[in-house]
């Protein structure tokens, strides 16, 4: 449902850390995955390989391939490794927020800058993280991460978490993981989430194209776009009804309506437009706080803006990546303006 991959990217597993504690943690758990990383190529001619496994691995090995040689990704040893986790997700990340704020609870690190998130190796670790923050108020969501990057420091291995996923998301985690190697802003995550998520977006048009591949079905997109929207609007909701000053009981009292009437909504969305599609009901219907809502939005709010630099290069590779790292060049606030230009209405292409 919630593509969360990405958004490890910026774990901080390289940096020094305010807690030696979790500096440790951390340093591990990233040694521990190059320790036991294999070649892709080794692995398929290892005749223990099931068949299943290695169908997976020669398609994640195609799909790295194209990356660099179709898309002008970086052509190293990324995701030529695999390792098997033998557990669900290689990383869980904690979010937090105050009881009555939208606005994340940041861990900032040298290499990577603030991130709204802190990733554990381990899930005990992550929830003990989160049980921590909760005793002091609060609102916390544990998150599992089946992939992420190291942003090339590390040749980041093809993890056995990937491959529960289907042949496109597979494909198009490698484009978007490679794509934050590409180019990456310290502390801006719409930015470099929404870049990766283009990349990831168009290189899979391409991807198929080039495979002989029918376009892939855009509903499963257009219903988790339309689910963002909501989240986003409970989001907006949530944020005017803190910055009213009422005292903590009639701020709860709203927090509590605002979510339910949320849930009203999002039936009545569903109903209207997705009948008998389910695939939401059990988020919704979970526990819903506001460290709950942070993802959401980190990845495409500004793909429009990247799409239309794609066009106006031509839907060239080259001329949008230069375009890209002139953006990524600017300050904060210029490059804001820029974008926000570029998604009104009456932006053309050039």
């Amino acid at each position: 449902m919630l593509r969360l991959a990405a958004l490890a990217g910026s774990l901080g597993v390289l940096s020094a850390c305010a807690s030696l504690r979790y500096y440790a943690h951390v340093t591990h758990g990233e040694g521990a995955l190059l320790l036991h990383r294999r070649p892709i190529a080794r692995v398929l001619r290892d005749p223990s390989t099931t068949p299943a496994l290695a169908a997976r691995l020669e398609l994640a090995r195609q799909a790295r391939r194209f990356a660099s040689q179709r898309l002008g990704l970086p052509d190293n040893r990324s995701y030529t490794y695999y390792v098997d986790l033998h557990r669900p997700y290689v990383v869980w990340n904690v979010f937090a927020t105050p009881r009555f704020s939208v606005q994340a609870v940041t861990h900032c690190f040298p290499f990577a800058g603030c991130v709204a998130y802190r990733g554990w190796f381990s899930e005990a670790k992550a929830e003990a993280d989160a049980a921590r923050l909760r005793a002091q108020g609060d609102d916390v969501w544990v998150g599992g991460v089946p992939a992420y990057s190291t942003l090339g420091w590390f040749a980041d291995p093809v993890l056995s978490s990937m491959l529960r996923w289907d042949d496109d998301e597979l494909a198009g985690t490698i484009f978007h993981e490679l794509a934050h190697q590409l180019i990456y802003v310290k502390g801006d995550t719409a930015f470099n989430e929404s870049f990766a998520s283009f990349v990831q977006a168009e290189g899979l048009r391409e991807w198929r194209a080039a495979r002989g591949l029918p376009p892939g079905d855009d509903k499963a997109q257009a219903m988790a776009d339309g689910f963002t929207r909501l989240v986003l609007d409970l989001r907006e909701r949530l944020k005017a009804l803190y910055a009213t000053g009422a005292d903590a009981e009639a701020m709860a009292a709203g927090k509590q309506r605002e979510i339910e009437a949320f849930r009203q909504r999002y039936a009545r969305w569903r109903d209207a437009h997705w009948p008998g599609d389910r695939r939401y009901d059990a988020w919704v219907a979970g526990p819903i706080n506001n460290a709950r809502l942070l993802p959401f939005g980190l990845y495409d709010q500004w793909t429009p803006a990247f799409a239309l630099l794609f066009r106006q290069g031509g839907r060239q590779w080259p001329a949008f990546y230069a375009s890209v790292r002139a953006l990524a060049k600017l300050g904060p606030a210029a490059r804001d303006a820029r974008l926000a230009e570029l998604v009104t209405p009456d932006a053309a292409p050039g």
